[in-house]
């Protein structure tokens, strides 16, 4: 059997979308309050650990049990184009899954836990018999609790020692997680054709397209109306008075992607979801004052 390229197994890996999850851990990492000094080590290998490991998993095995899908969506991708030849995009997501867990190990039972947590949701997400994907309600809001609340609670409790992260920083990895799960079905619209041809009920296609896009706006926007609110009650208003100001850029772009859903979707994601993922770290900041503060 021929071996794929590298440059075949890097598209299969989707560097792109480890941002999220290594986004998270550092918030995670900042919300902590934890001095840097003597842990940076750990602090990089977390964010590795989220993005190249865990996250590129879960896209080889998205990509190896979507294959028929993304024959119709995207033919161009390298297994349904067969520059990943015969059974090697499963080969890499079972290798890829093993060495995850083996750099996971260095970051203590935490970091190995949040590690195995996450490898069993992408392999859930994508392959039989749960295949979250297939429902947009649960699928959505597998990735919302692996990309976001799993980072972002496991960055916190690995710089803290292994304590588990205070119920100020829990609350806001939730509202966060809750928030990505719009932003997952933002990503739906891209492939309604193929996921209605083979049975993947994602928002767009069980909602229809206006709706889902409403739905999706509101998961996003509602969370973070919580976070300034929290962040104002806790004694950080300049930054809660960040967070709102960007909620209400987004507001701004949201009623603007509302308008033209279907042609969009792609640019809100572009231009829109920054403002969420900016909000994140103000709000992680604000976290690390109270903390150093008491």
């Amino acid at each position: 059997m021929s071996l794929p390229q590298l440059s075949a197994v890097t598209e299969l890996f989707k560097p792109i979308t480890w941002f999220p999850p290594m986004w998270a851990f550092a918030c995670g990492v900042v919300a902590s309050g934890a001095p840097m000094q003597g842990k940076w080590t750990l602090a990089v290998v977390g964010v590795a650990l989220a993005g190249p490991f865990v996250c590129a998993t879960s896209q080889a095995v998205n990509d190896w049990f979507d294959r028929h899908v993304d024959a119709i969506n995207e033919p161009q991708r390298p297994i349904p184009s067969g520059r990943m030849p015969g059974r090697w995009g499963f080969y890499i997501a079972i290798i890829w899954t093993l060495v995850s867990l083996g750099v996971a190990s260095f970051l203590g039972p935490w970091g190995f836990g949040a590690a195995v947590v996450g490898l069993m949701l992408a392999w859930a997400y994508s392959a039989p018999p749960f295949r979250l994907k297939e429902n947009g309600w649960w699928g959505n809001a597998a990735c919302g609790i692996s990309y976001e609340g799993i980072a972002w609670t496991t960055g916190a409790a690995v710089m803290a020692g292994g304590s588990m992260p205070d119920a100020r920083s829990l609350s806001l990895a939730l509202l966060y997680s809750i928030g990505t799960h719009g932003i997952m079905t933002l990503n739906d619209f891209k492939a309604v054709a193929g996921d209605r041809a083979m049975g993947v009920r994602s928002l767009p296609v069980q909602l229809g397209e206006q709706r889902a896009a409403n739905v999706a706006c509101w998961f996003m926007a509602l969370p973070q109306v919580l976070v300034v609110l929290f962040l104002f009650a806790w004694g950080q208003a300049g930054r809660g008075l960040v967070v709102a100001v960007l909620l209400a850029v987004q507001l701004f772009m949201m009623d603007y992607f509302l308008r033209r859903v279907t042609q969009r979707a792609l640019w809100y994601s572009g231009f829109g979801v920054p403002f969420f993922v900016a909000g994140m770290m103000v709000s992680a900041f604000g976290l690390r004052a109270l903390v150093q503060a008491a």
